[in-house]
């Protein structure tokens, strides 16, 4: 069975080049008005008794505990 976002897919595919343009255009500036939600949600999800409390507990007692390294040396050995 296809689904629809497969169905869309396919019908990107198959749009002339302006029009995908034109569609992908649309898309960006959706996802960009839209990137706020997901801001939002992680924010909602990191306070106390939310879904990540477990996460950032294990984090916060990893710096705690000197198990991490700063970002810049993680980059520096890239």
């Amino acid at each position: 069975m296809i689904t629809k976002v497969e169905k869309i897919a396919e019908q990107v595919k198959a749009l002339p080049d302006d029009e995908r343009e034109e569609f992908l255009s649309w898309l960006a500036d959706f996802e960009i008005e839209h990137s706020d939600d997901w801001d939002g949600e992680i924010a909602r999800d990191s306070q106390s008794g939310a879904r990540l409390e477990h996460v950032l507990g294990r984090v916060r007692k990893d710096i705690a505990e000197g198990r991490t390294k700063s970002l810049d040396k993680v980059l520096d050995n890239s």
